[in-house]
């Protein structure tokens, strides 16, 4: 195998250099390289990679990415294996699989704060989530309280961003969920939303028992809308 063919792309990506009907040339399916370097892509991403990217990084087809990434999901999924590979939001991340979460959480507690929200912020949260985008004044006549307080703190939180305004009278925010908010919930896109009524198993799996908080200050009340956000600040749910 040539030594220069190293760098262009890995085994069991088409390339240039495989000649039509060469059966040799034909892999039945994506080599360990191949597979290996797609496995540390994901490990070292930081937010799920697309297909796309990796398909970029590795100089092979998008095929070739999805056959490996499928069988990488497999020699995942066994028992001996502490951690997982998930298709989230559009692209794929390693999470720890859900019966270590107690081994883990103390550690993931050392290094960054975990995320806390009330039982207030999770209604709003779900109100939004179902049926996004919607605005301030459909949120509070669903839920029956004020939420503009609440709704200051999920967009703190990177959960919630603004997705335009309203053509109704006084053009009203509206607002919609987050690629954070996925990655926190565990979920590939707002389709796989469960219902409504297992949405706080959700949120308690997502966030723990002690990520639900009592209702913080400046939740309840009549206040402020919080002002739309200029464009950039926010991204949500492609």
């Amino acid at each position: 195998m040539p030594d220069e063919s190293a760098l262009e792309s890995f085994p069991g990506a088409p390339d240039a250099m495989s000649a039509p009907g060469d059966a040799a040339a034909q892999p039945s399916g994506p080599a360990p390289e191949f597979r290996a370097a797609i496995e540390a892509i994901v490990y070292a991403a930081e937010e799920p990679v697309s297909v796309a990217q990796i398909a970029s990084a590795v100089h092979g087809e998008k095929d070739a990415v999805r056959r490996a990434l499928r069988e990488l999901i497999a020699a995942y999924a066994t028992d001996e294996r502490g951690i997982e590979i998930r298709e989230v939001a559009g692209g794929f991340k390693f999470y720890t699989k859900p019966q270590h979460h107690d081994a883990v959480r103390r550690f993931i507690k050392s290094l960054q704060p975990p995320l806390r929200l009330s039982m207030p912020a999770l209604e709003t949260l779900s109100v939004i989530a179902y049926k996004q985008p919607v605005t301030l004044p459909e949120i509070q006549e669903i839920r029956g309280v004020q939420a503009a307080g609440v709704i200051k703190t999920l967009l703190e939180r990177g959960m919630i961003t603004t997705a335009g305004r309203k053509e109704a009278l006084g053009r009203p925010i509206l607002y919609r969920t987050t690629k954070e908010f996925l990655m926190r919930f565990g979920l590939a896109g707002v389709d796989d939303l469960p219902s409504l009524k297992e949405f706080e198993a959700l949120a308690r799996a997502a966030l723990g028992e002690d990520g639900i908080v009592p209702e913080e200050p400046g939740e309840s009340g009549a206040v402020a809308e919080p002002e739309e956000p200029t464009v950039g600040e926010g991204v949500g749910p492609e």
